[in-house]
C-alpha cells in the first residue's frame, strides 16, 4: 500500500518541508501530520490513510477537517500560507485514491474545525459548571 501511495500519490510533491510534521496552535490544539510541502506547486498538507475499502469524497469531510486544523497551526507557527490539503489513500486490495481541498472550500473546513474546538470548550465549561454547582450544593447540604 505504501509504495502505492509513493508512485502514484507523491508524484506531483515539489518540495518537501517536513515529513511526521508535529504542528501546534498555541494553547488550542496540536497533531502531526505526514508531510508538509509544495504539492503542485501549492503550499500543502498531505496525509496519508489507509482503508478497507474505496471511499467517495463526502465520507472523509473529517479528513478534510484535520488538514485544515494542520494548517491553521502550521500558517500561525511558521508563517506560511498553506490553502490546499491532500489526503493519499490506499485500500488494501491496493486501490489508490487522491483527495484534494483548497480555496475557499478548504477555508471552510477550517471554519468547521474551529467550530468544533468551541464546542469542546465550551462543554468543557459547561462541565466545570455542573460540577462546581453538584460541590456547591454537596456543600449546603453537609452544612445543615
Amino acid at each position: 500500500m505504501a509504495q502505492r501511495i509513493i508512485s502514484e500519490g507523491l508524484s506531483g510533491l515539489d518540495e518537501i518541508w517536513g515529513s511526521e510534521v508535529v504542528l501546534y496552535y498555541p494553547e488550542l490544539y496540536a497533531g502531526a501530520t505526514d508531510v508538509v510541502g509544495i504539492y503542485n506547486g501549492r503550499e500543502s498538507i498531505i496525509d496519508f490513510k489507509q482503508t478497507n475499502k474505496p471511499k467517495r469524497r463526502e465520507w472523509i469531510e473529517d479528513y478534510f477537517i484535520q488538514l485544515g486544523a494542520y494548517a491553521m497551526a502550521h500558517n500561525y507557527v511558521y508563517r506560511t500560507k498553506i490553502q490546499s490539503g491532500i489526503i493519499l489513500m490506499c485500500s488494501k486490495d491496493k486501490l489508490f485514491q487522491k483527495f484534494e481541498v483548497s480555496d475557499k472550500e478548504f477555508v471552510g473546513y477550517q471554519h468547521a474545525f474551529l467550530r468544533k474546538v468551541d464546542e469542546y470548550y465550551r462543554n468543557c465549561n459547561q462541565n466545570k459548571d455542573q460540577e462546581r454547582y453538584k460541590n456547591e450544593e454537596i456543600s449546603k447540604e453537609i452544612s445543615h
